[in-house]
């Protein structure tokens, strides 16, 4: 079940008496228990009925006996147990998760992981409870994902956008959601969000960025990733070489990828190689300008150029002159 249906049936006050949320995906956890928290119950009916326990500090039979209450002038009552990974003997709940209370709507939020599924715990809440579980979103999901999120608020954002978004922020949802939504609060009458707005909200330059840099090397376009790597040089935390290696690794080796492919078109592709599809245009075009062995020289280069980053036979040269060297042996 989806966080999208799971809210939905709320919105329609199908209720079920457990729900217990868990996995590695914090973002979508938060998302269900924030709505449980405040929009389930009215605030007038919250201020009697509503209960809210932490991990860390709460004892299994505070939750049971909370849980076992009979909500006051209401039709049910909400308990919320947050952080749930960090309670102990948090197997006890058992008793209640098999009978549970009908008019007690409760909420398990067990972060970071999952409940080994080997234990009676385990077992009972695939029978008695509502199992939400969440996996770490892949990189390659996250620009349709964000395209997706910036649809559902009612508005556009075009691609570039998308990609300098996702390339500055990497895999945090959250913030994803928090500067869209901070973007959206200063676009005044317009219903799209453009590379200009991410330059100016978020604060990533919209020409020189690790992303761009990615482009020009692929295009084999040395004066635009010296430009790049000089804007770099000056402005020393906009991408600091740390940032930048991995982004010239993933480039080059989901290019070597594409050699072992039969399929040309661009989908199958993507497909094959377990990447967006919005990528595989660069993929294929530094395929064609560097050929096998140029992609295999530059994936040794980084390799080489990342030991000297953190010091392994390199007396100290600035990243600036690292990226430099490192970029002309590749182009050139």
């Amino acid at each position: 079940m989806s966080v999208e249906k799971i809210i939905s049936d709320w919105k329609k006050k199908l209720f079920k008496p457990v729900y217990w949320l868990e996995g590695e995906e914090d973002y979508f956890i938060d998302k269900i228990v924030h709505y449980a928290e405040h929009n389930i119950l009215t605030e007038s009916e919250a201020g009697f009925n509503l209960t809210v326990f932490y991990g860390r500090d709460a004892d299994w039979t505070q939750v049971i006996n909370a849980c076992k209450r009979y909500p006051m002038f209401a039709e049910r009552q909400v308990v919320l147990l947050k952080e749930a990974q960090h309670m102990r003997d948090i197997d006890k709940l058992e008793s209640y998760i098999s009978q549970p209370l009908i008019s007690t709507i409760f909420v398990v939020s067990y972060k970071e992981k999952k409940v080994d599924g080997r234990t009676q715990l385990a077992k009972l809440l695939k029978t008695k409870a509502e199992l939400f579980t969440t996996k770490k979103m892949y990189d390659n999901a996250l620009p349709e994902w964000t395209n997706e999120l910036v649809k559902s608020k009612g508005f556009t954002i075009s691609q570039k956008a998308v990609l300098l978004l996702v390339d500055h922020i990497g895999n945090d949802l959250s913030r994803i959601d928090n500067e869209i939504d901070k973007m959206l609060v200063n676009l005044g009458t317009r219903t799209g969000i453009t590379e200009d707005d991410i330059e100016k909200y978020v604060g990533v330059s919209k020409e020189y960025n690790p992303f761009e840099l990615q482009s020009a090397m692929a295009a084999k376009d040395l004066p635009k990733a010296m430009r790049i790597i000089q804007y770099f040089e000056a402005n020393p935390k906009a991408a600091p070489i740390q940032l930048v290696l991995p982004t010239l690794y993933n480039l080059f080796s989901k290019t070597y990828m594409i050699f072992g492919q039969s399929a040309k078109d661009e989908k199958t592709v993507a497909a094959n190689i377990g990447v967006n599809a919005w990528f595989v245009k660069d993929y294929m075009l530094v395929a064609r300008n560097y050929g096998y062995n140029g992609v295999e020289r530059a994936l040794l280069l980084l390799h080489h150029y990342n030991l000297r980053s953190v010091g392994v036979n390199d007396t100290g040269s600035s990243d600036a002159s690292l990226l430099k060297e490192m970029v002309v042996k590749m182009v050139v």
